[in-house]
């Protein structure tokens, strides 16, 4: 989405990890116990995907008010693309709730507000963490129970209240990585407020439900949740920042690769569970689920290794960059 000489690195080692954390969500064996990657990887995704907006529309310095319809253009048709692709996804046995979709959805929504100031940004954000989820907590699973019968109305209700990843909530996380990439995470003062700020809200988060008997786990889309696994992911990603330079970057390039290509790793990975859910009708065992998660990280490592060092952009990513441009 951005040149390549222009990459992030943190922020490309943030989305691998996010990534291939998706793949421990989504393969571990279950063990009856919550694994840290559950919830807090597609958090992580979402999070970056706000900052991933933020960065093409300008960063730290929005893009001047000639070029905003253009980019506005380019990220409704990425966000369509995204719904379309999700959709179909979803087709596929995988026995995964499909995350795309969902961010279709919400790029679409953030359009009135891509390039508001953060003083208009942070307090929608915050209507989403406290308004978003007391609303979620009140709302009923079955989206029937909302709309009745009208088969007009199924996605947009999934998509905002009652689906995996409902954007009362979610879109929260998208407007936070927004909100980051037009404070300038190339300053060093900005990497480290995030480590500290999203570290403590975190600890606030996590700490807070197990004081006062609160839910946080993943997908209970509580505040608590919100505060835990939102500010774990912004420590995260401040954290990288702070780090992923000279050596370091070097060595956490097979992440950043994988997090330079992470639509076409996703799509790939549904592909795989895909065939391998077909290829156990009863079931895989233990020992097969954990053979899978390792070819899946090792593949996705090395294949996007070997594709941005020879091809650069991600396959899906050219596709995505194509259609954007049509705008």
């Amino acid at each position: 989405m951005r040149p390549a000489g222009t990459r992030i690195v943190g922020v490309d080692v943030a989305r691998g990890i996010a990534v291939l954390g998706m793949f421990v969500a989504h393969v571990l064996p279950d063990g009856g116990t919550e694994n840290v990657a559950d919830g807090r990887s597609s958090v992580l995704f979402a999070t970056l995907a706000g900052v991933s907006l933020g960065l093409i529309t300008g960063g730290a310095d929005p893009a001047p008010r000639a070029e905003r319809g253009r980019l506005l253009g380019s990220v409704a048709l990425r966000g369509l693309a995204l719904i379309a692709l999700g959709l179909l996804l979803w087709t596929l046995d995988s026995g995964i709730a499909i995350i795309l979709d969902y961010y279709g959805s919400f790029f679409l929504v953030l359009l009135p507000v891509l390039f508001a100031p953060r003083a208009v940004l942070v307090p929608i954000a915050l209507a989403c963490l406290t308004v978003g989820t007391a609303v979620l907590g009140a709302a009923p699973d079955d989206p029937r129970e909302l709309i009745g019968s009208d088969w007009l109305l199924w996605l947009p209700t999934e998509w905002w209240v009652t689906g995996y990843y409902p954007g009362l909530l979610w879109l929260g996380y998208l407007l936070v990585g927004l909100v980051l990439a037009r404070s300038d995470l190339s300053r060093r003062a900005t990497q480290i407020a995030m480590a500290v700020g999203g570290a403590t809200a975190s600890i606030a988060g996590y700490g807070g439900a197990a004081l006062l008997g609160r839910d946080a786990s993943a997908h209970s889309n509580t505040l608590w949740e919100g505060l835990g696994a939102g500010g774990l992911a912004v420590a995260l990603i401040g954290v990288l920042l702070l780090a992923a330079r000279g050596w370091v970057a070097t060595g956490l390039w097979p992440l950043a690769a994988v997090g330079s290509m992470p639509l076409t790793i996703y799509t790939a990975q549904i592909i795989v569970l895909a065939l391998f859910r077909g290829a156990h009708p009863s079931g895989a065992d233990a020992a097969d689920e954990w053979v899978l998660l390792l070819g899946l990280v090792a593949g996705g490592l090395l294949a996007a290794s070997l594709w941005r060092a020879v091809a650069g952009k991600g396959p899906l990513e050219r596709v995505m960059a194509r259609v954007s441009n049509l705008a």
